[in-house]
This record gives C-alpha cells, sequence and structure tokens, in this order.
C-alpha cells in the first residue's frame, strides 16, 4: 500500500527525534512549536502509526520510530551533502570542467590558456576533448564548447573571440603563377581537411566570391591540420589552410600561397557555455579567463 504523506514533515520529525526535544528542534528548525506539533502529528496520522511517545518531560521513540528513523535520517544527510556539493559548485573553485575544442584551435589559440588556467586554480581539472565533428555537447554533458562558425546551439550562450581566415596553399615550388582563379583549382591535385568544406573564397578587392569543392583530382582527405600541411610540403596537391598556421609557413619559403587575392570570409572561434547565471563557479571562472585572455590579444594586435 501506498503511503501519503509530506517529506518535510518527515524531516520535522528526524530532527525531533535526533535532538530528543520538541523545543530544540522547533528552534533549529524556525517554527513554532505548535507548528512542529502539528506537523509531527500530521504525518503520524497520515501513516496510520505512532512514532514518538511524549510525557510531560521527555519524547521519546516508538519501536516503528526508531525504524522511521534510522531509515529516514540516512536520506536527508544525504540530501544534505548532496546540497553542500551543490553549494560548493557555485561558490569554491574546485572540481571538473568538461570541454570540447576543435583539434586545430585547442591547439593553436587554446593550448596555453588551458595550461595557465590549471596552473592559477589547482583544485580545478579539465576534461579536454578535441574533434573535428560536431558532437552532441548536451548528451555528452559538456560544460565549455570551442567551435568556428556555426555557433547557434539551442539555450546556449556563443561569445566569439576570434576571427580567422582560410587561404590556398601549395608545395614551394608548385607552378602557383598558373592558377589565376579559383575555378582553375579544378584541373589540380588537391587535399581536404575536414570540416573545412566547400572552400569558399572571396576577391580582396572586387569582392566577387567563389565556393571550390573538392572532388576532381582529390587524393586525400584528413581531420587534422599538421597531417594536411605535411601533405601539401610533400606534393601530393593544394589545400586549404588557416591562415594563422599558413602565412609564418609563407614567409619562411615552407609552403607557396594559391591565388594570393583570395582568401575566404572571417570564420569565428566561438566560445559556449550553458547559462549565464547559474554557472557552477569554476565554469564561470573560465569563461572569464578565456575572455580575459582574447581581450588581451585582441588588444595586442
Amino acid at each position: 500500500m501506498k503511503s501519503n504523506y509530506s517529506l518535510d514533515d518527515l524531516r520535522c520529525f528526524c530532527t525531533v527525534a535526533r535532538l530528543g526535544s520538541f523545543k530544540t528542534a522547533a528552534e533549529q528548525l524556525s517554527m513554532p512549536l505548535s507548528t512542529l506539533s502539528r506537523r509531527i502529528r500530521q504525518l503520524e496520522t497520515d501513516l496510520q502509526l505512532r512514532l514518538l511517545n511524549r510525557d510531560a518531560h521527555r519524547v521519546s521513540l516508538t519501536h516503528t520510530g526508531q525504524q522511521y528513523f534510522e531509515r529516514s535520517s540516512t536520506l536527508f544527510d544525504e540530501l544534505s551533502d548532496i546540497g553542500e556539493d551543490l553549494h560548493r559548485d557555485k561558490h569554491e573553485p574546485k572540481g571538473k570542467i568538461r570541454i570540447s575544442a576543435p583539434i586545430n584551435a585547442g591547439s593553436q589559440f587554446l593550448r596555453d590558456i588551458f595550461f595557465d588556467f590549471l596552473l592559477q586554480y589547482p583544485d580545478i581539472q579539465l576534461d579536454l576533448q578535441f574533434s573535428n565533428s560536431l558532437i552532441d555537447i548536451e548528451a555528452q554533458a559538456m560544460d565549455v564548447v570551442f567551435r568556428v562558425g556555426s555557433p547557434v546551439v539551442e539555450n546556449w550562450i556563443a561569445r566569439p573571440l576570434k576571427d580567422i581566415h582560410f587561404i590556398v596553399c601549395a608545395h614551394p615550388e608548385y607552378p602557383v603563377q598558373a592558377i589565376t582563379h579559383p575555378e582553375m583549382l579544378n584541373d589540380h591535385s588537391s587535399i581536404l581537411c575536414h570540416p573545412m568544406s566547400p572552400w569558399q573564397l572571396v576577391h580582396s578587392e572586387t569582392g566577387a566570391e567563389y565556393d571550390h569543392q573538392p572532388v576532381k583530382g582529390l587524393r586525400l582527405e584528413v581531420d587534422e591540420i599538421r597531417m594536411l600541411t605535411h601533405a601539401i610540403q610533400s606534393g601530393l596537391g593544394i589545400g586549404y589552410m588557416p591562415d594563422y598556421f599558413a602565412l609564418p609557413m609563407i614567409a619562411n619559403s615552407e609552403l607557396s600561397r594559391v591565388l594570393p587575392d583570395w582568401c575566404s570570409k572571417p570564420r569565428t572561434l566561438f566560445m559556449l557555455y550553458r547559462d549565464r547565471d547559474h554557472l557552477p563557479m569554476r565554469v564561470r571562472l573560465f569563461v572569464e579567463f578565456v575572455m580575459t585572455r582574447f581581450e588581451v590579444t585582441s588588444d595586442s594586435n
């Protein structure tokens, strides 16, 4: 038979049983003594059981009351522990933060930020998952997510961090001068790095746009920038690379730039997190740390 009673009344009973006094229990529960007595009587009525023996001098548990107290008090102790843990989440810089980021942005822009954050907050742990696939961040229980482009996730806040451009690159000795328009890329071997497809190109002066989908002459598909770079340097084909990675290598004659007047529209690196007002302290500190680092980088540029 299913009993119908108030859990709050049961909590009142456990307080009386633990303290052995209605008066002391009423003071701890911040309620009038008459209210506490009425709620205990209501609990006994709902359960159709006598839980307490009362006389003028003391209160004691019946045998049934002792059984209820022993089993119920552990539940309220556990709830109290949970409440304390939640309070620590909100007010103490400790615990684990689950983070997802693209492989390349994680290694290029975020790695040092992650390490510096951990050094500053020794009681916080980071669980980092690098992937270029769009994972189900809800199912994976992520706290913070970094994404390049397409940041919209329902009920998540997206903060822009940095704009990234992509350019077309080739082996240093490749005859790039012969390629004068993006449509000519179809005549050359290419390497595709997921998820950067199609290659979206805009002319720096005219604003003309051209989307190139590597299909004809596609030699290799990868999902990591360094692998793409090595393939280009090995002469396997032309590739579409983020400028922050390619330009230093072009300056050192390790790569050559194809179509120097063309580059992608800016693709923005975003940081996403779930709730602006009810973040655990560790997540709030991390969000503020990242935003500060990117603001400093932006100001220095």
